[in-house]
């Protein structure tokens, strides 16, 4: 057995990158604040207060982390494949719309547990088949999936609003055109003490399925094998197409049951306050996370609570409430570029570690 400091090494070393990330975006904001003559480290300290700073603000930011941690998801679960899927906006949008409609076609008085049953499945099917779409674009056309999934997005969000706006409008819906509201039986309370519906219970049991999935199941493995080597996995007999789908589907069905959490226990029918821009800042949880499943559960809070402290920048500082979002695209910058310099000391370390095994031969060629 290692001994124990090399296996806290191999726990703690993962999440260097997104600890200097973080750092280096809280510099940088800083400084940006600063420039403008703002007072810097008071908003550093309202940003902490605003998401952790009492009870009320860890309900704030636990609301917003719910939705970020299956979104987060539509990210890491393909990413696992070797696919850059950023089109969790859309199947949320999506998600959300067919959660919303599945009652129309229930008859009246149906049992609100089958129906909840009924609107989840919904839900999953339309963001994973929206996903999957991404997928097969790139599996059988060769098209980029980060660029389709990304313009997929759009055309979900487009159609959402064609559809809440248009055919499935609620003629009650004056000032905000929305699909008919919920009946009260339908709605998903909150957690037992916590003014945080239970959305949330459901985020942090997908990423610990999600972790099982990929870290300890024959399904995981293969995924793995696939994004680490597409030609390999073919070579020893797995099924590349069918495995990229799968993971697909499974990321797009958790983007697709975040919008319909969102329906059933935040807005209680579908409208433009779903397109709150969860699935673009899954994304960010996703990369912050580095893909695991675990910490994006931590992630998930920690852009959740950054995301809640916004109105009280605004309110103490004066500050607009996207100063935020210029943190939160400090922080992915800042990922990106640790992400790429520890890519690099990872293969110049393996060439010196191949160097030193060969006696020096090669350095010149090296």
């Amino acid at each position: 057995m290692r001994p124990l400091y090399l296996r806290l090494a191999s726990k703690v070393l993962p999440t260097l990158p997104t600890l200097c990330a973080l750092s280096g975006a809280l510099l940088m904001f800083v400084l940006f604040l600063a420039l403008q003559g703002k007072p810097a480290l008071e908003a550093c300290k309202l940003i902490f207060t605003g998401a952790f700073g009492s009870g009320f603000a860890w309900q704030n930011t636990l609301q917003r982390a719910a939705p970020l941690m299956l979104t987060a998801l539509c990210v890491a679960l393909p990413a696992r494949a070797g696919l850059v899927i950023i089109g969790g906006e859309g199947a949320l949008a999506l998600g959300g719309l067919a959660a919303a409609v599945m009652p129309m076609m229930l008859p009246t008085g149906f049992p609100a547990m089958p129906a909840l049953v009924f609107m989840a499945l919904a839900a999953l099917l339309a963001g994973g088949l929206w996903v999957v779409l991404a997928g097969a674009l790139r599996q059988f056309r060769g098209v980029n999936e980060t660029i389709g999934s990304l313009l997929l997005a759009y055309i979900a969000l487009a159609l959402f609003r064609h559809l809440v706006e248009g055919p499935l409008r609620d003629p009650a819906s004056l000032n905000k055109p929305s699909t008919p509201p919920l009946v009260a039986e339908y709605l998903i309370g909150s957690l037992p003490g916590l003014d945080v519906h239970w959305g949330l219970f459901w985020g942090v049991l997908a990423c610990i399925a999600a972790h099982v999935l990929t870290r300890h199941g024959v399904f995981g493995f293969s995924m793995s094998v696939v994004g680490g080597n597409g030609r390999a996995a073919r070579l020893v007999g797995l099924p590349v197409n069918r495995i990229v789908l799968s993971a697909c589907m499974l990321g797009g069905g958790a983007a697709g049951l975040a919008g319909m959490l969102e329906v059933a226990a935040v807005h209680g029918s579908a409208n433009s306050a779903l397109l709150a821009g969860y699935g673009y800042s899954g994304i960010l949880v996703a990369f912050a996370a580095r893909q695991n499943p675990l910490a994006i559960i931590a992630c998930a809070l920690v852009i959740g609570g950054i995301e809640s402290s916004g109105s009280l920048l605004q309110r103490r500082l004066d500050l607009p409430d996207a100063t935020t979002t210029v943190l939160q695209g400090l922080l992915f910058i800042n990922l990106l570029a640790w992400e790429t310099l520890s890519g690099r000391l990872a293969a110049w370390r393996l060439r010196l570690d191949t160097l030193s095994r060969n006696g020096g031969a090669g350095v010149s060629h090296a």
